[in-house]
């Protein structure tokens, strides 16, 4: 027996449908629920002098003053199934803030480095929790911005698409 793969363009419930070349023909429609590209999850957070909203888009906007540097917003969630190879993007750079995700085992412990914007990475092993970060890197200066982040499977970034989680409660 083999396997199907199917991809959508668009985030959803839908149906599949299965028709098979006997006769006679049996035909069944199987639902399936498309599942965002963007393997991030994220929420609202207002920490370290910096809220962060999320647009009716699924983008985050992001307002405020960090109280110092390396201060900023983190949101940690249960790591995605996926292995291999993932990227990360995003529409835009904000001065003086930092774009990185970090990687954590059971336990709690950092593993492997780190990914930025426009590299491509391998997810190290024993990852189970991933965490992204917005951080200043620089004197603190205001912001207000909108952030379209995506981190993906592959070594290509496609059109941006909001992730499936956007209610974690961000922290410092």
């Amino acid at each position: 027996m083999g396997s199907i793969t199917v991809t959508g363009l668009a985030m959803g419930d839908t149906g599949l449908t299965v028709t098979s070349r006997t006769v006679p023909s049996v035909k069944t429609i199987v639902p399936v629920t498309v599942r965002s590209r963007n393997l991030l999850s994220y929420g609202p957070a207002n920490v370290s002098g910096l809220a962060c909203t999320v647009n009716t888009d699924g983008s985050l906007h992001l307002s405020g003053t960090p109280t110092a540097i390396w201060s900023g917003v983190k949101w940690r969630f249960p790591a995605p199934a996926d292995s291999g190879t993932i990227s990360m993007s995003s529409k835009r750079n904000i001065p003086g803030i930092s774009l990185s995700m970090k990687f954590y085992d059971a336990q709690g412990q950092k593993v492997g480095d780190q990914l930025t914007p426009g590299k491509p990475f391998t997810i190290p092993d024993g990852a189970t929790q991933w965490q992204l970060e917005l951080l200043c890197n620089t004197t603190p200066q205001p912001v207000d911005a909108d952030l379209h982040v995506q981190v993906e499977t592959g070594d290509t970034s496609h059109e941006w698409m909001r992730p499936d989680v956007t209610t974690i409660q961000g922290g410092a």
